[in-house]
């Protein structure tokens, strides 16, 4: 099993995600639900959206390697936000983040703004999809 990620030169230089991830077949599929910044105690920890997001992306980077799998097994993450405009303003934080917990192996990856999540206080969720060999 590989991922193979396809970024063509006619769309804009992806950062921080790749524009398309193909795998190969024979492979298990894993589907990671949506994690927020909740603790083992069920509560939401952090104040700002990168704390936040340092949570949620360890959380699901938990449930993967629970599964089995690694960072570069990932081949699709959405990313919801209550606050877009405050995620752009991050996103140079939150790309250190996401490499220095999960590489430079993106998935395809979307963000998406929601008016409030299943918390209340979460400010961010992640879900994604792993393909596994």
């Amino acid at each position: 099993m590989s991922l193979e990620r396809i970024n063509p030169p006619e769309l804009s230089p992806p950062t921080g995600f790749s524009h398309a991830v193909t795998a190969t077949t024979g492979s298990r599929l894993v589907f990671l639900a949506g994690q927020t910044a909740l603790d083992g105690a069920g509560k939401v920890v952090g104040e700002s959206l990168p704390e936040q997001f340092e949570v949620a992306l360890t959380n699901l980077l938990t449930a993967l390697a629970a599964s089995g799998g690694t960072p570069a097994d990932l081949a699709r993450v959405t990313v919801y936000a209550v606050d877009v405009p405050a995620y752009r303003r991050h996103a140079p934080e939150l790309g250190r983040i996401w490499r220095r917990l999960a590489g430079r192996d993106y998935p395809a990856m979307a963000v998406i703004g929601a008016v409030r999540l299943w918390d209340e206080q979460a400010l961010v969720e992640l879900d994604g999809i792993a393909v596994l060999p």
